[in-house]
């Protein structure tokens, strides 16, 4: 019965040790903006411009191009050149409003769009993220308005 017990552990925590190495891989665009290709190389299909501070998940990283994920799901090949460390978010609700506190009866410092891009700071309370607008605006946002943590 203990071996049982042991193995299961032992299991789990393997499980627990895969989770921590799959963690997800959010950066943002550096550049002013960059091309996003259907394969690896720049004789590659052009698919489209994706710009400044948008986020991507990255999912394959293949001698200087990173296989990215947008916020709507695309996947494309990105040279890893043009992106950078720095966490961004942009807006996925019709709006969402960035508040003084991580209270949704807090204060409203600024409301935005949908695919405005805001510089993620640090994580605040579940469900809240702590964020910075371009504008200077810091504040905190619902994570359920954003992409990208």
């Amino acid at each position: 019965m203990m071996a049982i017990w042991r193995r299961a552990l032992v299991a789990l925590l393997l499980i627990s040790a895969a989770g921590a190495a799959l963690a997800i891989d959010y950066r943002s665009v550096g550049a002013p903006a960059a091309i996003l290709f259907d394969v690896p190389s720049l004789q590659g299909k052009k698919l489209y411009l994706i710009k400044a501070q948008t986020p991507v998940e990255v999912i394959v990283k293949l001698e200087g191009w990173l296989k990215v994920r947008d916020a709507e799901g695309t996947l494309a090949w990105l040279e890893a050149r043009h992106v950078a460390e720095q966490r961004t978010l942009v807006v996925t609700s019709p709006q969402a409003e960035i508040r003084q506190s991580d209270n949704p009866d807090s204060a409203i410092l600024a409301q935005l769009d949908k695919w405005v891009a805001v510089e993620y700071i640090e994580p605040a309370s579940p469900g809240w993220v702590k964020v910075r607008h371009r504008d200077g605006v810091t504040g905190y946002i619902h994570s359920t308005q954003v992409w990208g943590l």
